[in-house]
């Protein structure tokens, strides 16, 4: 008997009544809480940018609130974040490539995304007065920011006066406080890129692409001269300053012709660095790689070259089939491996005294990311450590470290980690508190089997209990396909979304794998350039079957009821399974797929002829779902942006005609003036809503006959 029920019978004998003690009266069944809407799971702000003042003593970042994009500050000792500026509104306007100035008084950031080939900027919102891609600097202090100039890819001098970056290619120069206006530099052929100061701030490096090849130039802003370091036919790029500002190392990239893009490239002619003395601009070879693995170069986020101050030159290699962090003598000589292991290393950044190196990896936990620490001699050492994914390290002074951390539930954050090890959040109430953390689920790390026997790491997300024995099913592929989904959110802003839609998904009641097929990241040289992949022949196709066998075994999972989706890369497979596999998917939607190898390869190589090469183009043709569109039957909802800068707006166009002309059910969102990766958050949003509703539609509902429109 609960305690509230014995008060009754104690009232009535005080009453001199005859108690009639009943049976408590059965507590309804627990409610389950209602499921998160989409809003409120993407509610959260994503992180981005992290970087720290050269004394360590403040870190910035950008917050993507809603689509609303701001520059957010910490300073020591307090390190608790504050908004910086005050950009309201779902505009689409990006905020990127955040510098402090060398007194850590000032910040410089880009406002606006890059151009098209046509020399359109991104405007989503359509606004009739246009957009622009400009560079901006605010006192760190607080104030209004003041619009530098036009452009991107900004550098700040190290004498703390000047900011050079990029218009239209050639490169401008600007005073920080406003004086000198900006204006060009130098006049070059070709398109500059990667601007680099020397360390006393009178010479600018920079690399001048020229289509078949690219040069590393190096202006003299004193002499205002243009001197070309040891030019050849090939591409050089990573201009790095020694520390006495006296030479530059880079990496050269010899001559390619034969490649094609999305077909694996195990091996080339061996990548090379050189150290040029900027005085006369002759270099040396001070390292080459070795034919076989890692002869292509494959590069980390963050610098490429680093030149340390005990004179190494550290860069990533891929020698034993792993992306990991090797060094060189600058003088030439043999590379030792700093970070030995199966894993990939990811975000690198040099620490202050240049004497040890910040990266990111898998090591230990392959579909998660710790932050660690290496020097040349002495082993990797981890900063962090656990479930939670860590990225984006900032070192700060003292041996703090600042960094980004995510976990299955609660999204990317700014944290501040102490010497000793203790972490916390600098920016916590900036979730807001409707975020429903809680309702998320963790996913399952799981190993499913190809058609053709290889392993494939995924992950698997189970619906709460709902009721049902068995449930409708949905498999995700993620993009790129250079990329790899984790087991939380993630570190990039599209995967980010596309994880938040998994698990709005499986709070509907719905079994989602998301598979990290072959020719993804993390897992090897060998797996990322898996043979026959992409374009040469669609070996991923086989982890498609996979998946849905998996899913098909399950005996949670109703294997009548399974869909798939999948954005760009994700969306190519999208289709395969739907043209190639109408047995194992019954629905599917397809975010800006690739249909046509043969279009997007030349989106991405323009140079490429498929009349000059017939033999690659109809292999291509082949490995594309147009070529087994006479197999498509399943309802397929199609979305996408026609200012897509990476797969053609055509493509969708291309497939909806065939589509129609088999009586197949399609339909439709189309989003004018939106870029590959939706700029806008409430485009995100409306696509999830309507791929939900599609999907309850067509895996939920009773099976009705669909026609085509």
């Amino acid at each position: 008997m609960t305690k509230r029920s014995m008060i009754l019978p104690i009232i009535l004998l005080a009453a001199g009544m005859p108690a009639v003690v009943r049976p408590a009266a059965q507590a309804p069944p627990a409610q389950a809480p209602p499921a998160p809407t989409i809003e409120q799971i993407m509610s959260a702000p994503f992180a981005t940018g992290l970087v720290a003042s050269p004394g360590g003593q403040a870190v910035a970042w950008v917050f993507n609130e809603r689509g609303a994009r701001n520059v957010w500050a910490a300073e020591a000792p307090a390190f608790a974040g504050r908004r910086l500026t005050s950009f309201e509104g779902d505009n689409g306007q990006d905020v990127s490539g955040l510098r402090f100035t060398p007194d850590g008084r000032t910040l410089v950031f880009v406002r606006g995304g890059g151009p098209n080939r046509a020399g359109e900027i991104p405007n989503p919102t359509s606004d009739a007065a246009g957009a622009e891609q400009a560079v901006w600097a605010m006192p760190l202090a607080g104030g209004e920011p003041r619009k530098v100039g036009t452009g991107d890819g900004v550098v700040v001098s190290p004498r703390g006066n000047l900011l050079a970056f990029v218009q239209k290619g050639q490169i401008w120069l600007a005073g920080v406080s406003g004086t000198p206006e900006a204006a060009q530099g130098p006049t070059t052929r070709g398109s500059a890129s990667a601007l680099r100061w020397s360390p006393d701030g009178s010479k600018l490096a920079f690399v001048s692409a020229r289509n078949s090849h690219a040069f590393i130039g190096v202006y003299d802003l004193g002499a205002k001269t243009v001197t070309y370091l040891d030019p050849s036919v090939d591409r050089d790029a990573e201009p790095t300053w020694s520390p006495d500002g006296r030479q530059v190392a880079f990496i050269r990239q010899p001559v390619n012709s034969g490649t094609t893009p999305f077909i694996a490239q195990r091996e080339a002619a061996p990548w090379s660095i050189r150290v040029a003395e900027v005085a006369t601009g002759a270099a040396r070879e001070v390292w080459r790689g070795e034919r076989g693995p890692g002869s292509v170069f494959q590069g980390v986020t963050g610098p490429q070259l680093i030149w340390t101050a005990g004179g190494q030159l550290v860069f990533p290699w891929e020698r034993d089939g792993w992306k990991h962090l090797y060094a060189v003598p600058a003088a030439g000589g043999n590379a030792s491996l700093l970070t030995p292991g199966a894993f990939e290393v990811e975000d690198v950044v040099v620490a202050p005294d240049r004497a040890s190196v910040y990266f990111s990896s898998n090591q230990g936990d392959i579909d998660r990311r710790d932050v660690w620490r290496v020097s040349v001699g002495s082993a990797p050492r981890a900063v962090t450590t656990g479930p939670a994914i860590e990225w984006s390290p900032a070192p700060l002074a003292d041996g703090r470290v600042a960094y980004l951390r995510a976990d299955a539930r609660r999204p990317g954050q700014p944290v501040v980690q102490e010497a000793e090890g203790a972490a916390r959040e600098i920016a916590p109430a900036s979730v807001p508190p409707s975020f429903p953390a809680s309702a998320l689920v963790e996913p399952e790390a799981v190993t499913l089997t190809a058609a053709d026997g290889m392993q494939v790491h995924a992950q698997l997300f189970k619906p709460r209990a709902t009721g049902e024995a068995k449930h409708p099913a949905v498999v995700f592929f993620h993009g790129g396909s250079r990329r790899q989904m984790l087991l939380g959110w993630h570190y990039m802003d599209y995967y980010h979304n596309t994880y938040a839609f998994n698990q709005y998904l499986a709070s509907r009641g719905y079994v989602v794998l998301s598979v990290n097929y072959r020719s993804g990241t993390g897992y090897g040289l060998e797996f990322r350039e898996a043979l026959n992949y992409g374009a040469g022949g669609a070996s991923e196709f086989g982890d498609v079957i996979g998946a849905g066998l998996y899913l098909r075994g399950r005996s949670d999972v109703d294997p009548a009821r399974i869909g798939v989706w999948g954005g760009s890369y994700g969306g190519y497979l999208t289709a395969m399974a739907l043209s190639r596999a109408p047995h194992l998917f019954s629905a599917g939607v397809d975010l800006h797929g690739v249909h046509d190898w043969t279009i997007v390869i030349r989106n991405f190589q323009p140079s490429f002829n498929p009349l000059a090469s017939p033999e690659v183009a109809r292999l291509a043709y082949a490995s594309s779902p147009m070529a087994s569109i006479d197999g498509w039957r399943a309802p397929v909802l199609v979305v996408h942006g026609d200012d897509d800068r990476n797969v053609p707006f055509t493509e969708t166009v291309d497939l909806v005609e065939q589509l129609r002309k088999r009586n197949v059910h399609v339909e439709q969102i189309i989003f004018p003036d939106e870029i590959h990766g939706f700029l806008l958050h409430q485009r995100w949003v409306r696509t999830f809503t309507a791929a939900a509703d599609f999907f309850d539609r067509h895996l939920k509902a009773p099976a009705r006959a669909t026609s085509g429109r």
